[in-house]
């Protein structure tokens, strides 16, 4: 997870650590080039258990060399060596430089302090953090209406169905091809009434057709990127020749973002929303597959001057539409590959083109969190790798891992095989059905935790220093991740794998979330694995919210009870926090929310409200799970209303085995929005 020395004593000299955005065929799992976003944001940790983060603000090519202990300056200077230490030497090519510290003096104060200077993460709808079903491309409105139809045959949910750069009329951008998309309203309609949602793609090349609109618009009003002459600036990317909106430009981002609405785009509905690929932007005949560093933008500006921060704006502009288009009601939801400091506050990126293979899962994990620790808190990538095919065993590995990251999305080339999840047998099918039930199971606990990004930046995942700051046995650990502070998961990167090595940080017990069992932490256990699962765990001391009854989409669950797991500690203590809103507006700024505090001390659950909410929900707490409670009492008494509730030994429902049960609080009766007290008798 650490940054590795490029230079230095015993270190085999390598290229600087380069931040250029960049569309990157296949990239590869162990390299210092660049690739689709840059963030020039560093955090230091050491084994103080302090942090402290260094932000290089500046939107050109910059080269970061990382100077190992010793370094010896091409200017004859040792480096001191009585302290081990880490220096760090940055390279702009142009442009303004402004360099902030952050002070910490914990990891999360430095991400929170980070934050404040480039913006908090948006809050996202609740469909777009359920399950994502994407391809290059689907066929026509017929195979979108199978696919479909299939999730709901073998009882997969999933929230967004997706569909890449052929639904287009010649790669032209708001249009639909209609021969293959003849009725896009009534396709989205029908979505819709399962509470689903469609992504469609748009990216920021322009199709250089006179009789296309949007050409002729941009054209006429100069809108255009320029080459070296003052030309309007002309590459080749997918619809052949095209050109570049200058998105530096204020009113051309507003001219952009009128494009989104119902009237342009015309064949979108409220259920529509976008995904901006080739943002780098992707020029298939420039340098670098990229725009020539002295083309123009407003003022005479060169691009080389803020080439990484194009996406940024790009992403900025069409999040911008999609508000205009719901008068500012709705929250937008926009997927962005590229991307720079400050994407947080549009939407969602993903890791880019990745391949089927066990080096790109295992690195998808420190992708994702390193983008979680520079603001990126809506992040994921491509479940099964964009490029091949994978052995089913990979799949369903990458789906049970998948189910965890923040973004969730499975996604593959044209020219792979299709592996939508029921294609590979029914017991592969069975398997992934259980990974994508897990994280509908736990989109209670994960809303939770982007509302908490929302508000303080601290990532959805993060590293396990992060929750345990002075546990160096966490530091070089980037196999493992802790989702919010309650749940690890260790991911499985081989094939046929039987045993799986896992650390459990801190001094509290870890119980399995599937089984139950206790393990100690501070040590390594070495556990069996079998393909059903992946090992994750709850810690002590924390309370989880869940959702257990199983539906076509996320949208479909809002009226359904919640489970609460309570993982008890050594001192028979637990606490968390439930956050719900209508999963869709704004309304939440003006105190439209539940948010919930819980508390297990003493033999008493207490739920209490933090902040001051306005928004009523008639959910029920359906049944209360106690981890680490010893079997004894029968009944508990819940207040208000002094009524009686069973405790029995009832199953731990997670995923797809039921044989685990746990000391369980049946129908307490309580609602989500309500204080009350549950008192074990």
């Amino acid at each position: 997870f650490a940054l590795k020395p490029t230079r230095g004593p015993g270190v085999e000299e390598s290229e600087p650590f380069r931040l250029f955005n960049l569309d990157v065929f296949e990239y590869l799992h162990d390299s210092p080039f660049g690739i689709y976003g840059s963030i020039p944001f560093m955090v230091s940790h050491g084994k103080s258990g302090q942090s402290s983060g260094f932000f290089w603000l500046n939107a050109a090519e910059m080269q970061i060399d990382v100077l190992a202990k010793g370094w010896d300056a091409e200017g004859g200077i040792l480096m001191p060596t009585e302290q081990s230490r880490i220096d760090t030497f940055w390279m702009s090519e142009a442009g303004i430089v402004d360099t902030f510290f952050f002070v910490g003096p914990g990891p999360k104060d430095v991400v929170k302090q980070y934050v404040s200077v480039t913006g908090l993460p948006a809050m996202p709808q609740l469909f777009s953090t359920g399950y994502h079903q994407c391809r290059w491309n689907y066929r026509d409105e017929e195979d979108v209406e199978n696919v479909d139809s299939k999730f709901d045959e073998h009882d997969i949910p999933y929230d967004v169905l997706w569909l890449d750069i052929e639904h287009t009329d010649g790669k032209r951008y708001f249009t639909w091809d209609k021969m293959l998309f003849p009725h896009p309203e009534e396709m989205q309609r029908k979505l819709a009434a399962k509470g689903r949602h469609m992504v469609t793609i748009v990216d920021p090349h322009i199709k250089r057709d006179e009789s296309f609109h949007l050409h002729k618009d941009a054209s006429q009003r100069g809108y255009y990127v320029k080459d070296a002459t003052g030309k309007d600036y002309d590459g080749w990317c997918w619809p052949g020749s095209s050109s570049y909106p200058d998105m530096l430009n204020p009113e051309i981002r507003s001219w952009w973002a009128e494009k989104f609405s119902y009237d342009n785009y015309v064949g979108s509905t409220p259920s529509l929303y976008i995904w901006n690929d080739m943002n780098e932007p992707s020029v298939f005949n420039g340098p670098e597959v990229t725009m020539p560093r002295d083309a123009l933008h407003l003022g005479g500006v060169e691009h080389r001057e803020l080439h990484n921060a194009y996406g940024y704006y790009f992403h900025m502009a069409t999040a911008e539409g999609l508000l205009k288009r719901e008068d500012g009601k709705d929250r937008p939801f926009v997927l962005s590959r590229a991307f720079f400091a400050g994407s947080q506050r549009y939407g969602a990126v993903w890791t880019g083109d990745n391949s089927a293979d066990w080096d790109q899962l295992r690195v998808s994990v420190p992708m994702v969190l390193t983008l979680g620790l520079t603001g990126m808190t809506f992040s994921g990538a491509d479940v099964g790798g964009f490029f091949g095919n994978p052995e089913p065993e990979l799949l369903v590995r990458w789906y049970q891992l998948g189910a965890y990251y923040p973004f969730f999305r499975g996604h593959a080339h044209h020219d792979t095989k299709r592996r939508e999840p029921w294609l590979f047998g029914e017991r592969n099918t069975a398997l992934m059905r259980d990974a994508i039930r897990i994280r509908y199971t736990l989109l209670p606990y994960f809303y939770t935790l982007f509302r908490e990004a929302n508000v303080s930046g601290v990532p959805v995942v993060r590293p396990l220093w992060m929750e345990f700051p002075s546990d160096e046995a966490a530091f070089s650990n980037d196999e493992a991740f802790m989702v919010g502070n309650s749940l690890l998961v260790q991911g499985i990167y081989t094939a046929r794998a039987k045993h799986a090595s896992v650390y459990l940080p801190g001094k509290e017990s870890w119980y399995d979330l599937r089984t139950g069992t206790a393990y100690k932490g501070g040590k390594v256990h070495k556990l069996e694995v079998s393909e059903e699962s992946i090992p994750a765990f709850q810690r002590a001391g924390t309370i989880v919210p869940r959702k257990d009854r199983f539906r076509r989409s996320s949208t479909q669950m809002v009226h359904d009870p919640y489970t609460l797991v309570i993982a008890l500690n050594s001192s028979q203590a637990a606490e968390g926090e439930l956050y719900v809103d209508d999963g869709k507006s704004y309304d939440f700024k003006h105190g439209a929310y539940i948010h919930r505090r819980f508390v297990f001390s003493n033999g008493h659950l207490t739920s209490s409200p933090v902040g001051n909410s306005r928004f009523l929900s008639d959910c029920i707490i359906e049944r209360v799970i106690l981890l680490g409670f010893t079997p004894g009492a029968k009944t508990a008494l819940v207040e208000p209303g002094n009524q009686k509730a069973e405790i029995e030994l009832g199953p731990l429902r997670f995923g797809g085995q039921h044989a685990a049960v746990a000391v369980t609080i049946r129908k307490p009766g309580v609602r989500v929005a309500e204080d009350w007290k549950i008192k074990i008798l």
